[in-house]
Formats: C-alpha cells, sequence, structure tokens
C-alpha cells in the first residue's frame, strides 16, 4: 500500500508546485507508480503536466463536490506510471459548496482508502493557504512535504505550518506525519540563503532533506511547456536536483534502502517496505517525522 503526501506550505512562491510535479515525475521514473493530486484552484500541477486547464472536463472538483467517482477523473501522462486528477477554476468555490456536506474535512481521505492500494505514491499539490481544501490534504495525508524558499521569512513561516500540522493531528487525522523539508530555489553563493539553512537546521535538523533544489532557468521554463524538468531538460541541474531528491525521499518515506534495483527500465519494486516512525520533542510541539 503506497503513502499519501501533501505537499503544501502556506506561503506562496516557494516551489511547491514545481516540487510536487517534479517528484511525482521523478518517483515514476524510479518505477513507483505515483498519482499527483491538484488541489490548487489555480491548476499549475495540471497545465505543468501537459493539460490544457480550460478543456478539463472530469476533475478533482468533481469528484469532490460532484460526487464523481474518483477513477473516472484519473488522467494518464505522457509518461509511464504517472497519472494525475487535474483541477479546474471551479474549485475556488469549493469550500462555500462543501459547507452542507457531513464531515467534509475527510471527503478526501473516504475516496482515497482504496485508491492508495494500486500506488506507490499520492501526492496531493495543496493551495497555499488554509482552507478545506488543504484539510482534506491534510486529513488524507500519512505525511507532510514542506518546500520553503531559501529568504528571511522561513522560519516563520514554517513555524506556523508545524502548527498547523500538529493542530491537524489533534483533531482530524492522528496519523499525520512530517515527511520532511526541502530547501527550494537556493543560491548557496549568497550569505542569506546559507544562513537561512543553518537557522532551519538548527531547530529541526531531522526534518531536513540533504537535497538542495537550486534556482534554475530551465526548472522556470519547464511548465510553460506542460513537462516536469525530467522530460524538459534532462541534463539540467535542476533535473539531477529533483531526482536525487526523489530516491532521497523514496528511502525516508518509502522504505527504500537501496537504488541498485530502481534503474531505469528495472521493474523490481521495493517501496511498499513500511517506514519507521521516529518521534521528537520539540519546543513547538510534538511532531512526527515519517
Amino acid at each position: 500500500m503506497g503513502k499519501i503526501i501533501a505537499v503544501t506550505n502556506q506561503k506562496g512562491g516557494v516551489g511547491k508546485t514545481t516540487t510536487a510535479v517534479n517528484l511525482a515525475a521523478s518517483l515514476s521514473r524510479l518505477k513507483v507508480k505515483t498519482l499527483l493530486i491538484d488541489m490548487d484552484p489555480q491548476a499549475n500541477a495540471t497545465s505543468g503536466v501537459g493539460l490544457d486547464r480550460n478543456k478539463i472536463e472530469k476533475s478533482i472538483y468533481s469528484v469532490l463536490v460532484k460526487q464523481l467517482p474518483l477513477a473516472e477523473a484519473i488522467v494518464s501522462t505522457s509518461w509511464d506510471g504517472m497519472e494525475v486528477i487535474p483541477s479546474v477554476a471551479d474549485l475556488t468555490g469549493a469550500e462555500i459548496e462543501l459547507l452542507e456536506i457531513e464531515d467534509r474535512n475527510n471527503i478526501l481521505r473516504k475516496l482515497l482508502a482504496k485508491a492508495k492500494e494500486n500506488y506507490g505514491c499520492i501526492i496531493i499539490d495543496c493551495p497555499p493557504s488554509l482552507n478545506v481544501l488543504t484539510i482534506n490534504a491534510l486529513s488524507a495525508a500519512d505525511g507532510v512535504l514542506m518546500p520553503i524558499q531559501c529568504e528571511y521569512y522561513a522560519l516563520e513561516g514554517l513555524t506556523q505550518l508545524l502548527k498547523t500540522v500538529d493542530l491537524v493531528r489533534a483533531n482530524i487525522n492522528s496519523h499525520l506525519g512530517v515527511a520532511g523539508i526541502l530547501f527550494t530555489m537556493a543560491d548557496l553563493r549568497t550569505n542569506l540563503t546559507r544562513q537561512v539553512m543553518e537557522e532551519v537546521r538548527k531547530y529541526f535538523p531531522e526534518f531536513i532533506f540533504k537535497t538542495v533544489i537550486p534556482r534554475s532557468v530551465r526548472l522556470s521554463e519547464a511548465p510553460s511547456f506542460g513537462k516536469p524538468i525530467l522530460y524538459y531538460d534532462e541534463a539540467s541541474i535542476g533535473a539531477e536536483s529533483y531526482l536525487q531528491f526523489a530516491k532521497e525521499f523514496m528511502e525516508r518515506n518509502l522504505g527504500v534502502q537501496s537504488f541498485e534495483s530502481l534503474k531505469v527500465g528495472d521493474t523490481t519494486k521495493t517501496h511498499n517496505s513500511p517506514s519507521p516512525l521516529f518521534h521528537r520533542e520539540l519546543s513547538r510541539g510534538d511532531y512526527k517525522i515519517l
């Protein structure tokens, strides 16, 4: 049974959607069957995998609000092992439309209960705000992946996000853990980037991924071509970084300890091994890391 990972940060512009799309693509390249769910009304993950968001007829909105069966909203991509449930602008009104639905915060969790058996990983790209869509994603998720930009307000936003995770754990999803913190848009030539990374590592050392995603023109260009960076420019530093991150993510969250059996073209799958859970008391709360 696969893991469900919510990619979220209440602060926008931190590389959240870029991370969701490129992690999904990299995992599928490594032979982990992956479902990407676009829960953001901006639908950037949808267009980022080459789908025309103006021509989408069945979407996550159809599933949550119109009660369309989940399987009918799943769209295959051009890349083996990667499927998508797209988003549409109508999702903006979902919060109001879901007000009358009983147990509205757990709709997605119920829908994904069986679907997760068909995937090695389900990745949910959340909107950059704490609303019913984000709560649904956190309710359904096994873990939260937190991309943070290497800038001045990173630590403040991260602390708020971890408090949100703690609240969700206490009230909705007691099994929610922290899948990790990923540094994005890093320019290691600047003192600010190095200082932010040092500060975050000081407070949350066990949550930090070793892989750091650098600033990259090619990464910025890829969405306009409707492709993950691996399929836009495989030789770029952005593609190399996300592929390395996917391997580290798998080892930490999917139980893969060796990647020799996960070369391109190899059908061996070892990603269903259970991951141990670790606990740590922090001054900001008791957070669980997957």
